[in-house]
């Protein structure tokens, strides 16, 4: 099926590796991770930048896995900016130094957003199963800083750590953030594994907005803050990615072309790849970008629904997740007669917290939680 009326894609984010010396067991990319054997050549992701912006990409956007294991990068950065294209690197930073930030500077890199699991070393480190993380961050957010690139401080929080969000959003100030990022975990992939660890209650939520609000009040003019909340929570679904193959698309590390960084976890797939086929034929033409586009696709009581065309039937992968149907209304939804799936997701985490299962190439394996 052909969608007339296409527009160009706003930004690609480019994941470059599934690499990564952390092993958060929030993490986004598949629970079968591919190794560096598999990875996109440096000439083939020239190729893909450049095919990005004659599309009329905009931004790209570098991360992973952690992409700074990928020694290529510079090169990457320095092309993409000879392209136009406006340049933002996804990092655990525990991988950079002075010298590797200095040469990332003078490739034309425009921005940096490094992740943070607490405020508290401890914590941290256990989140993201790796010792002396989180000092090692705050370490390379001040190379940053005085390398004179803008930062973007990302928290990603959950059961596990919420309560200390005051504390990470004033942390965030000090290190000389221009704008911070409270994600709470969206369960999908390896944190819909971990989901009955991560799962705030209510309660949590509730404090947690409260901290965002005072924080927002009192940085106003000086730090933005954007505030993404857990869906299972919501009456109302977000409008996923701006809405399937609308603005954004993702470049694995082996070179499939997918509409959002979760889509692998749908089945019925064939996600074509840049190995195979034009960037832009992909965008355009391709099945995996036109079944769920626009809204001719929409099951009741999406497609008579007034907000269609805001929320784009929410999240397809979330969809899949709870009901076992990628066209089902996202359960998100209260309309949608799925919508009960998330009240018994929140019962059963309400209980002691179970063991981590960490993210790892290799396989799979539990720690305390």
């Amino acid at each position: 099926m052909q969608i007339e009326a296409i527009e160009p894609p706003l930004a690609l984010l480019a994941e470059v590796t599934h690499r990564c010396p952390l092993q958060c067991p929030y993490c986004s990319n598949p629970v079968q991770l591919r190794g560096a054997s598999g990875e996109l050549t440096t000439a083939e992701w020239l190729r893909v930048l450049t095919a990005a912006a004659a599309i009329g990409v905009l931004q790209i956007h570098f991360s992973g896995g952690e992409p700074t294991a990928r020694v290529d990068l510079p090169e990457l950065v320095r092309h993409a900016v000879s392209t136009g294209l406006y340049t933002n690197l996804i990092t655990s930073g525990v991988l950079l130094d002075q010298r590797r930030v200095d040469i990332l500077a003078e490739a034309g890199l425009d921005h940096v957003q490094i992740s943070f699991q607490d405020a508290e070393d401890v914590n941290g480190d256990r989140i993201a199963g790796m010792s002396g993380a989180q000092k090692k961050k705050r370490e390379v957010s001040a190379i940053i800083r005085r390398a004179g690139l803008p930062l973007t401080v990302n928290l990603v929080v959950h059961r596990q750590n919420l309560e200390r969000l005051p504390e990470m959003l004033d942390m965030s100030v000090a290190l000389g953030a221009s704008r911070i990022e409270v994600a709470h975990v969206q369960y999908y992939g390896w944190a819909l594994a971990n989901r009955d660890a991560l799962l705030p209650s209510r309660a949590q939520l509730d404090r947690a907005t409260e901290a965002v609000d005072a924080a927002r009040a009192r940085l106003a003019g000086a730090v933005v803050i954007d505030y993404v909340v857990p869906d299972y929570y919501a009456h109302l679904p977000k409008a996923c990615m701006g809405g399937w193959g609308r603005r954004f698309l993702t470049v694995t590390p082996t070179g499939l072309v997918l509409p959002c960084h979760a889509a692998e976890s749908l089945p019925g797939f064939d996600f074509p790849s840049v190995r195979d086929w034009p960037l832009g034929e992909i965008w355009r033409s391709s099945d995996a970008f036109n079944r769920f586009r626009g809204t001719a696709w929409m099951p009741e009581p999406c497609v008579t629904c007034d907000r269609r065309e805001i929320d784009w039937g929410g999240c397809r992968c979330q969809a899949f997740a709870l009901t076992g149907n990628a066209a089902a209304t996202d359960p998100a939804c209260g309309r949608s007669p799925d919508h009960g799936l998330l009240d018994v997701a929140v019962r059963e985490a309400e209980g002691e917290p179970g063991p981590f299962v960490y993210r790892r190439i290799g396989g799979k394996a539990e720690a305390a939680g």
